[in-house]
């Protein structure tokens, strides 16, 4: 439906609406929707609820691209305290537009210093946390890129943050997108000291086929360019669910609203040629422990999968998941800000006298 016609349609509710309300049966907030159930899934459930986004094809021919299944979650915005009429056009269209067929449900992955293993090898976390990360930041020059092979996804609409959707969860406006997120983290790492580059092109629409290509030829031109860049930060949001229902994960830090995050390395379990796999690895735990000691509850499980997802051009590349579709902007703005927290005085470790 058109804007002008939603428009049309909303004026003619309105104008319901202040009927009913000169009537006294006008509903109230308190009388939309119950707010969601807050769920913490014991770990044997993770495994089928969670999805693993990341799929690559065995073929070098064929681009690596996420299977992907998003469920779609809209939250109407907030329609004021108690008893607050809804009574602006921006929060009754947010109302209409939203399903409530779908439910969305909090959770707490525990993570901590753990691996989420899905290849056939054996791994020694604690063994290669203690080698330490093989990368070492250039003293001259840009040390970090951060890129987004699926640049535009999104997250659920809330509050003001309301965008037009390209998508289920995806909008090419980067005020809104996962770019966002890249924007606020390499300000955070610049304050601290860090020097990056933010690739803030979309690489998955209009088509999503071949966006790791896409985005693989963007990092091997900057490589060319820069041959120095230590790490690489391919950002992402995750889609988790199942049944119909959409969850959201949450930190459990005092004071703060944040999504989780988790980090994924690549092998070469797939058959395709990654021989630094484990400097990737360990460039992870590196993060994720340092992360965890400051913010236990941020971190999902480290994720390392049969795929390469470009990782093998770099010793230093890895894929960070900022919450998932169910979260909001906010709270994955408030999740970057915890990791850059830690992640920063932490990279500045690496950085080369």
């Amino acid at each position: 439906m058109g804007f002008a016609k939603k428009l049309a349609l909303a004026g003619i509710i309105l104008l319901g609406l202040y009927t009913l309300k000169t009537q006294g049966t006008i509903a109230s907030k308190a009388e939309l929707p119950p707010a969601k159930e807050e769920v913490s899934l014991p770990p044997e459930s993770q495994e089928e609820v969670f999805s693993d986004k990341e799929s690559e094809p065995p073929e070098e021919t064929v681009s690596p691209e996420q299977a992907e299944t998003e469920e779609a979650a809209a939250s109407p915005e907030d329609a004021g305290p108690e008893e607050t009429v809804i009574d602006d056009p921006q929060t009754l269209r947010a109302y209409m537009e939203t399903s409530w067929d779908e439910e969305i449900l909090e959770t707490n992955i525990k993570g901590g210093l753990s691996i989420k293993n899905a290849t056939s090898y054996d791994v020694d976390a604690g063994a290669l946390l203690s080698e330490g990360p093989a990368v070492r930041l250039p003293a001259e020059g840009p040390q970090i890129l951060i890129i987004h092979t699926h640049g535009s996804e999104a997250y659920t609409q809330a509050g003001l943050d309301h965008y037009e959707a390209n998508d289920d969860h995806r909008t090419e406006n980067k005020e809104f997108n996962i770019i966002r997120i890249g924007d606020e983290l390499t300000e955070l790492f610049e304050q601290a000291g860090l020097r990056v580059i933010h690739d803030r092109e979309i690489y998955d629409y209009p088509s999503y086929t071949g966006s790791y290509n896409r985005s693989g030829a963007a990092v091997e031109q900057y490589l060319q360019e820069y041959p120095d860049i230590a790490v690489v930060f391919d950002v992402h949001r995750d889609a988790l669910g199942a049944n119909g229902v959409v969850y959201k994960t949450m930190a459990e830090e005092e004071g703060v609203c944040a999504s989780q995050i988790m980090l994924l390395s690549g092998s070469d379990n797939s058959g395709l040629d990654h021989p630094h796999w484990q400097d990737n690895l360990s460039l992870a735990l590196y993060l994720q422990n340092a992360v965890t000691s400051r913010h236990p509850s941020l971190m999902r499980p480290v994720s390392l999968v049969k795929e390469r997802y470009n990782q093998q051009l770099t010793r230093g590349s890895l894929i960070m998941e900022v919450g998932s579709s169910g979260n909001t902007l906010q709270e994955a703005l408030a999740a970057i800000r915890l990791f850059a927290d830690a992640a920063a005085p932490a990279l500045l470790q690496l950085a080369e006298g």
